[in-house]
């Protein structure tokens, strides 16, 4: 058994084409690189993750800062006795240029970000035991945090500012995880048509199981069905004459 399970696999690996034997390898390193990681103490696996997750979001914030040079090189420096007279409006410069950075400046904050995020979910998921909204939120509210201090958008209220980005990073990432969750979720069976789904796709069928479920026509109801019923929710002649017939020879389903 073992060595004609090995054999399938090998077979299957060789018939792949070469980007596919790089994504099986790449996929097995990374799963053994976090079982390793896994096993390391809570500051190893932190101080790893944040690193990584800084790497990534430099070389991403890097590709996105060549896009906005040009629009950071047309934001005007005004002069520093202007800057001193005005220091909120020098504050929204610094926000405009941090965000509209060239690759180095936008690597950075890229960074900062990612990092921060990575590394604070990766603390509370080993604390706490899982992955939830307010560990998310609370991930963000660093990151956002970390990003105002490091881009310098302060200005003279750095401290209200620093807190309000955090609380703006926290509630999208709030919201984002809570729709992402939402459609990550697997979708619910319906028990009371599971034999119905069963015979449907064993006919091929599957389609009609919304005309089954607007005609009310659930599990119990199978020993019972007859043409007329089938008719009224709006199932063609040749489906009908399948689900009688699949009916008809199949005990379980059988009426009484």
């Amino acid at each position: 058994m073992g060595d004609g399970k090995q054999g399938v696999m090998t077979i299957n690996t060789q018939n792949l084409n070469p980007i596919g034997q790089l994504q099986l390898q790449f996929k097995d390193l990374e799963t053994k690189f976090k079982e390793w990681l896994s096993k390391q103490s809570l500051p190893v696996e932190a101080a790893i993750v944040t690193a990584t997750s800084a790497a990534q979001g430099a070389v991403m914030g890097g590709f996105m800062g060549t896009l906005t040079t040009d629009i950071s090189s047309g934001i005007p420096t005004p002069p520093p006795n202007v800057a001193a007279f005005t220091p909120d409006a020098m504050a929204s410069l610094k926000q405009a240029q941090a965000l509209g950075g060239g690759p180095l400046i936008q690597a950075r904050n890229f960074a900062v970000m990612t990092g921060v995020n990575a590394g604070i979910s990766c603390v509370l998921k080993r604390i706490r035991g899982k992955e939830d909204v307010q560990s998310s939120m609370v991930a963000a509210f660093g990151s956002g945090a970390m990003f105002s201090l490091v881009s310098g958008v302060g200005g003279p209220n750095q401290a209200t500012n620093v807190i309000s980005s955090g609380l703006f990073f926290a509630l999208v990432q709030g919201g984002l995880f809570k729709i992402g969750q939402k459609f990550s979720q697997p979708v619910k069976e319906d028990v009371n048509y599971a034999k119905t789904r069963n015979m449907l796709t064993t006919l091929g069928l599957q389609n009609y199981e919304r005309n089954f479920k607007k005609g009310m026509l659930t599990d119990n109801t199978l020993p019972l069905l007859t043409d007329s019923a089938l008719r009224d929710v709006k199932i063609p002649p040749g489906p009908r004459l399948l689900i009688l017939d699949h009916i008809e020879r199949d005990p379980e389903l059988k009426s009484r």
